[in-house]
């Protein structure tokens, strides 16, 4: 039984060494600048392989899978591989972690290896390969404007990537973001990165601007400034030609940082600190501006404390009013008017506060004091607002001092109601209204249509009845075209065409009126028969006759203001005779 057991224990171990799952690399030792393959193979057909997590490695290529199967001398034999190349991120010593496979159920794993990365290595050069390396070519630059501000004095640093003329840019990555510990910061805004010439290391350089940043440091000392890192894919030039001559090009990649900065942060100066001191550092301005100093009872205003100038407007308190007892103020309602360019915050902020008083008088709100630390000189500096004087007109009084009583011993107060006390009993009185229904509005408005229906009625057929009058209508129509055109022919006085034809018309439509003729009736022998038979003035239908000629000629005939003036008097005349005749 033994020896049963120890042949089966040997065949079990004999079937375990069968299955083989390594990890193979190309070298355990590479530059930072170099790549690593690493091959993980097994003999047995895997399923489900789980790559490890490569930490410390980029992969650039991968993975590749290769299955390999041959028969030598009657024996079989299978190889199956997954490749990758890496790149290192980092110097120092890297573990490859274990990659898992499944097989008949069980988990196999590969060993750890252990990477050691050192420093980049100058490499080979090959005939294929690149020129012009972009190490020496390619520089992430931060310019900070000043390593040694005060406490909350703004510094600016703005992010440069410089490349030489021999070298193309296709892309970008950032591997890292810049970190502003102990920093107020905001970003300025690039809309579109613009190419630009600059001298970099003494020879000219292409750059860009990536990034702009306004810091505020908040606390003193030594401060880190963590660094941009960007992953940059590259355009190389190469010792081969096309068929026309040109350089060709390779893909290269290359990964720069601005480097850690180092800001040595001064704290404020302890002498000569004001009290009232809040954090202000820069150039101000300070104002306290009430909306109006004389009210009447019930009105409020407005008291405005506001800062203008250059510096941290964001990172202070304005100064608090103190008002009297007697004026009731509201919470500040703070509003922000601020710029933030490369050159630091500028611009005004404010608090304003509703005050309203409670009683009538004379109020005081003493001056309020504004402190900040002055870049410039280096000291500290307090503005001082004027002292506001408030007079209520009227009002209730707040107290009242009664002359002091021998007997009682003591003043007496007498204090003015300013709101009475709420009732506490309610008595409530029953309001009798008349009833509508019944009432003589609703029979007046119940039978109101049907006194209107008459009058609408006779209203329609009266103005059928003058709408059927064509003839009256049109005796109507020609009446106001004789009024129309001798009022215009009035208006036209001082200009000559005009004034004729307007006269004219309007003694033609005076007679188609009078006469009940149309125009094409209108001939001199009948216009005279007309009148005369409706036993008018002979001499006046003969004015009108002439004056009616004349109108045509008078348009062209040289004529005086005069004339005209006297024709026109001439027919008003004329139309008013003949209006009394006819």
């Amino acid at each position: 039984m033994k020896r049963f057991l120890i042949l089966l224990l040997l065949c079990f171990q004999g079937l375990m060494a069968q299955v083989q799952f390594e990890a193979r690399v190309s070298k355990t030792t590479l530059g930072l600048n170099e790549r690593l393959r690493i091959d993980f193979v097994m003999n047995i057909d895997g399923d489900n392989f789980v790559q490890p997590s490569f930490e410390g490695f980029r992969i650039i290529a991968g993975p590749s899978q290769q299955v390999s199967q041959s028969w030598i001398n009657g024996k079989t034999s299978f190889e199956k591989s997954y490749s990758y190349y890496l790149l290192p991120n980092q110097k120092g010593n890297l573990v490859i972690k274990q990659a898992m496979i499944e097989y008949n159920g069980q988990i196999y794993k590969t060993q750890p290896i252990k990477i050691n990365v050192t420093a980049a290595t100058e490499q080979p050069r090959d005939p294929n390969d690149s020129q012009i390396s972009a190490d020496d070519n390619l520089y992430l630059i931060a310019n900070i404007s000043n390593t040694n501000p005060y406490i909350n004095q703004p510094i600016t640093v703005v992010y440069k990537l410089y490349f030489s003329y021999n070298i193309g840019i296709n892309n970008w990555n950032e591997l890292s973001k810049p970190k502003y510990n102990d920093f107020w910061s905001q970003n300025i805004d690039i809309k579109q990165l613009v190419g630009e010439e600059g001298m970099f290391k003494g020879e000219k350089y292409r750059f860009v601007v990536l990034k702009k940043v306004i810091l505020y440091p908040q606390k003193s000392g030594k401060l880190v400034i963590e660094p941009l890192s960007l992953d940059i894919s590259v355009k190389l030039p190469t010792n081969r030609r096309d068929m026309f001559g040109r350089v060709l090009l390779v893909d290269g990649n290359k990964r720069v940082s601005a480097g850690a900065k180092t800001i040595s942060v001064k704290p404020l100066p302890e002498a000569g600190k004001p009290a009232d001191f809040t954090g202000a550092v820069g150039k101000f301005d300070f104002k306290a501006i009430p909306s109006k100093t004389t009210l009447k009872n019930g009105e409020s205003l407005d008291l405005t404390l506001s800062v203008t100038g250059t510096g941290n407007l964001k990172l202070f308190t304005l100064p608090k009013p103190e008002v009297p007892n007697a004026l009731e103020m509201y919470d500040a309602v703070h509003d922000e008017k601020v710029n933030t360019p490369l050159s630091g915050m500028n611009g005004k902020i404010s608090d304003s506060y509703t005050i309203i008083p409670q009683y009538k008088g004379d109020y005081v709100i003493k001056p309020m004091q504004f402190s900040y630390f002055d870049l410039s000189s280096g000291t500290y500096k307090t503005i001082s607002s004027k002292e506001i004087k408030i007079n209520v007109l009227d009002g209730p009084t707040q107290t009242a001092e009664a002359p002091s009583n021998a007997n009682v011993g003591k003043n007496k107060i007498e204090k003015i109601e300013q709101f009475k006390f709420i009732d506490l009993k309610t008595e409530l009185l029953a309001r009798k209204q008349p009833e509508f229904f019944g009432s003589t509005s609703f029979y007046t408005l119940l039978f109101l249509p049907f006194l209107i229906l008459p009058l609408i009625v006779l209203f329609k057929k009266k103005k059928e009845a003058i709408d059927s009058d064509v003839f009256g209508n049109r005796i109507k129509m020609n009446n106001k075209l004789a009024k129309k055109y001798l009022s215009e022919a009035k208006k036209q006085i001082n200009n000559k065409a005009p004034f004729y034809v307007a006269l004219e018309k309007a003694m033609h439509n005076f007679l188609k009126a009078k006469l009940h003729i149309e125009t094409s009736e209108m001939s001199k022998d009948n216009i005279q028969e007309l009148l005369l038979s409706r036993k008018a003035n002979p001499e006046v239908v003969n004015s009108f006759i002439a004056l009616t000629e004349n109108c045509e000629i008078a348009r062209y005939a040289p004529s005086s203001s005069a004339t005209i003036q006297h024709d026109f008097d001439k027919a008003v005349t004329i139309i008013s005779e003949l209006e009394k005749q006819i």
